[in-house]
């Protein structure tokens, strides 16, 4: 069994046939999904998703490209979030200076929020991360240093060296089709020496299909692919990296009822 551990279920290019996508999804041997809200306004369509599909699960949790707009959201709001027993994450949070779409300040009171939720519930923390390694670091081992919290990088495309850091501190990393496009050779490196019980698989549906999908819009059950190309780089097999993978998984996201 795979799990799809970062997927868009409400987003344009899936909502539209979502019992579609997740019956292929199911074909494929994905046995779970991670359904990710970027925004408040998600949280209740993510949940309701998760309510109706038992194979699907939640996250709530504010992007940094939607920082500006939730300036003023109160962690209890998001605390209280997490007490739905569908809700097994925190985020995605984080970091995003590629596009900079909100106050970098913003961003970072936002992210260092999310830390402290995750630290109180234990539920997973899952991290953005763009063009923003040196912050996202300080950030993260400060937090650290004030109390220990569950968390991942998703779709990490960072590079070898802030990847050995957030190892180092304990983090998870979780791989999108990315690592399999012919110019991630850094990513690829990276693939292969990340230790066995830290490494994720996930699409980050509907976004960078994995080839042989390029150019259409991403679904679960890609993540399929992504987890073949992963074992060939590091010379095991697909059933090996499923079965690692769905453990980690069933390990870090404890909520979860696989």
């Amino acid at each position: 069994m795979l799990v799809d551990s970062h997927c868009h279920l409400e987003y344009k290019g899936l909502v539209e046939d979502q019992s579609g996508v997740l019956s292929r999804a199911r074909d494929a041997g994905v046995g779970a999904f991670l359904n990710i809200s970027t925004k408040q306004a998600e949280w209740d369509q993510v949940v309701a998703t998760a309510n109706r599909e038992p194979d699907v699960y939640a996250s709530v949790g504010i992007h940094p490209h939607e920082a500006d707009g939730h300036a003023d959201l109160g962690r209890s709001v998001l605390l209280e979030a997490t007490e739905n027993k569908r809700v097994i994450a925190i985020g995605e949070t984080g970091l995003d200076y590629y596009y900079d779409n909100s106050d970098r300040k913003t961003q970072a009171n936002l992210f260092r929020m999310h830390i402290g939720v995750a630290r109180e519930t234990g539920l997973p923390l899952i991290i953005h991360t763009r063009d923003a390694e040196d912050d996202t670091f300080q950030i993260l081992e400060e937090e650290m240093g004030k109390g220990a919290f569950p968390a991942l990088i998703h779709c990490f495309t960072a590079s070898t060296d802030f990847g050995r850091k957030v190892l180092d501190l304990g983090l998870t990393i979780s791989l999108s089709g990315i690592v399999t496009f012919k110019n991630a050779k850094e990513l690829q490196e990276v693939a292969k020496s990340v230790p066995e019980e830290r490494l994720l698989v996930e699409t980050d549906s509907p976004f960078l299909a994995p080839v042989p999908h390029r150019g259409r819009p991403c679904e679960p059950a890609f993540v399929a692919d992504t987890a073949r190309f992963v074992a060939g780089l590091r010379e095991t097999t697909p059933e090996q990296i499923a079965d690692v993978t769905t453990r980690n998984f069933t390990n870090l996201f404890s909520k979860a009822a696989l």
